[in-house]
């Protein structure tokens, strides 16, 4: 039995908490996946894992022997890091990612492109999702994170600024109105956010700050979807400008209330630590700091 990979395996199923979610991302079959938690129980002679027709949970001892796979897992990378630059300093092995749905498809896509270009030795996995995730139990190199400030926990490494901008659809403006002031916002259609500033706007003019009170029919968790809606003349969108840009610089939408400035946050590679840092990761992050610096997506 491959031990190391019994262990990946085991590590897997008992993140995803399912036997057919591992064998999708490891690209194995669910009966070999199975093979595999069983060789492993078979080897500490311990049951690891209950299973039901609904979910797969940890006994005491598949959680002891979860932590051990976590740590040599995590110890066999680090050697495999270590040694990623061949003779002729070629980067090689595969590193883990993690950003928002919007700032993969906008921006970061096609930067690892480019990256992988340049170095076609390298795997990157990318994890384009909306929730949080733990860095170590996921075995994530590196999280693009955009908030007004980083995760204390983690080491951050400062991308780009985040602006956003309001913005609608020229066919929703010409049968709605377009606003002239924040207030005007409070008798539109607004696409607002599921996970923050659903119910409240804050627009800033010289000093002055207006916190204006939506309301519209449709919101989500993630600014691609309510781009499209806006695309698609259902209101008016808050929108990242590497998202919304080109659609304005297309006249799909038009930006509203110019003059009045959207709260600024940061986009932050984020990783928990320096000195394990292997050359494929400080190589990516530099590329990443030199391609996005500036915000060349702004218009």
């Amino acid at each position: 039995m491959d031990r190391l990979t019994a262990m990946r395996v085991f590590t897997e199923v008992a993140t995803s908490g399912s036997f057919s979610a591992t064998a999708e991302r490891l690209e194995m079959s669910r009966a070999m996946v199975t093979r595999y938690v069983g060789e492993m129980e078979q080897w500490l002679q311990a049951r690891l894992l209950q299973r039901t027709t609904r979910s797969v949970t940890l006994t005491d001892a598949g959680e002891q022997a979860l932590r051990r796979c976590q740590q040599m897992l995590a110890l066999v990378e680090d050697i495999e890091e270590e040694t990623t630059a061949t003779s002729e300093g070629e980067l090689r092995g595969q590193l883990r990612l993690t950003c928002s749905v919007s700032f993969a498809y906008a921006q970061l896509g096609a930067a690892i492109a480019d990256f992988l270009a340049l170095h076609p030795q390298l795997k990157i996995d990318l994890d384009a999702s909306e929730g949080s995730l733990n860095l170590v139990e996921r075995r994530i190199d590196l999280a693009i994170r955009i908030s007004s400030g980083p995760d204390p926990m983690l080491i951050a490494r400062p991308l780009a600024r985040c602006d956003s901008v309001l913005v609608a659809a020229p066919a929703y403006l010409a049968r709605h109105g377009v606003p002239t002031l924040p207030t005007d916002l409070e008798r539109h259609r607004c696409l607002s956010y599921a996970n923050f500033g659903k119910s409240v706007w804050e627009l800033s003019q010289s000093g002055r700050t207006e916190r204006v009170a939506v309301s519209g029919h449709f919101s989500a968790n993630e600014a691609t979807t309510l781009l499209r809606a806006a695309l698609a003349v259902a209101g008016i969108a808050l929108q990242p400008t590497y998202l919304a840009n080109p659609h304005i610089a297309s006249g799909e939408l038009q930006a509203l209330l110019p003059g009045w400035e959207l709260p600024v946050m940061a986009i932050n590679a984020l990783y928990t630590s320096r000195r394990h840092q292997s050359p494929a990761v400080r190589a990516l992050l530099d590329f990443l700091v030199d391609r996005f610096e500036g915000a060349p997506w702004s218009l």
